[in-house]
């Protein structure tokens, strides 16, 4: 496995800059925002595509200094039911795509997004309860009309040109588990996979081991960002999961998130790299800090140490012992 990092981080930092950094802190990949949530301050697609010599640029910049490129990131709601809004989020996604196309970078990572609960909505609808029954009815139909026949004409797109798509699972959008990310996949196909963390996976109550096992024996993770979240049960007790505080109300929120190893131990993170290796994937491990209670410098650092206590980087060998 390798080491990365969301440079988002350190968008207040020239490219070069930040890469030099990157580099000095002993990482060995970077995931570049491109367009959507992330925004693009390392990368704008519109001045790289189809301009041959500003790609070149661009990879040595990265390749240089000994760095790969592990993503591209676009994360938005292109099944936003305003037009206006879906089409900004799905013209970043497809210029993405295209720029990973051209940069040979495998993944692009986005979310699956989500759509209103009818063709005259505004604003989208995220049902989490079967009843009354008005809910399951909302998300049939957000599925059989907008979820699936977007994702499998994105998902051609994207086969089209060598890139998979990873899904974040992230609670307001419609891919927010694992059984979801599977409902997504069985329709569109193998392109689409998750961009697995943890980080939103422990606030529903989902075991990231469990996740990883399950998964990663569909060969459906496609890219892993390292990210914790603590939870403070009195606040559980009082907010529940679904807590809609903001995240800067951190004294009273029931859950935050948290650089690696201030939401779960070391152990924990151990289990959840050794379940990553014992179903094939050794890709990048890619760093994403959120953590209100620390500076960007501190979180990440801390993050970079505490997950080189546990990474796994070799080649898996044989069995000498057996």
């Amino acid at each position: 496995m390798k080491l990365g990092v969301f440079t988002v981080l350190f968008s207040q930092k020239p490219l070069e800059e930040a890469l030099d950094y990157i580099k000095a802190s002993g990482l060995d990949a970077v995931e570049i925002g491109v367009g959507g949530y992330p925004g693009k301050a390392h990368c704008d697609p519109q001045q790289l595509l189809g301009d041959q010599g500003k790609i070149k640029a661009f990879k040595q910049a990265v390749e240089s200094r000994g760095l790969m490129i592990s993503a591209l990131s676009a994360h938005g709601n292109p099944l936003h039911p305003q037009k206006d809004i879906a089409k900004s989020f799905h013209d970043d996604l497809i210029q993405a795509i295209d720029l990973a196309q051209q940069l040979e970078v495998p993944v692009v990572n986005t979310f699956s997004g989500c759509p209103g609960d009818h063709e005259g909505a505004k604003y989208p609808n995220w049902p989490v309860a079967p009843w009354p029954n008005d809910y399951q009815e909302i998300l049939k139909w957000q599925w059989e009309e907008k979820i699936i026949p977007y994702w499998k004409e994105t998902a051609a797109y994207a086969k089209e040109r060598n890139v998979k798509l990873a899904l974040e699972l992230h609670g307001g959008f419609s891919v927010h588990t694992p059984a979801t990310m599977m409902r997504l996949r069985e329709a569109v196909g193998e392109t689409v996979g998750a961009n697995l963390d943890p980080s939103h996976l422990w606030w529903q109550g989902i075991d990231p081991v469990q996740a990883i096992r399950y998964l990663g024996r569909e060969g459906a993770i496609h890219h892993f960002h390292a990210k914790d979240t603590s939870l403070e049960q009195s606040n559980v007790d009082k907010y529940g999961v679904t807590d809609m505080q903001s995240y800067t109300n951190m004294f009273d929120r029931a859950w935050q998130f948290r650089t690696v190893g201030y939401g779960h131990d070391i152990k924990t993170w151990a289990d959840i790299i050794s379940a990553l290796r014992l179903v094939g994937y050794d890709y990048v491990v890619s760093i994403e800090h959120e953590d209100g209670l620390m500076s960007v410098e501190e979180g990440f650092t801390k993050a970079v140490a505490n997950l080189n206590q546990v990474l796994i980087r070799e080649s898996l060998g044989d069995m000498w012992w057996v």
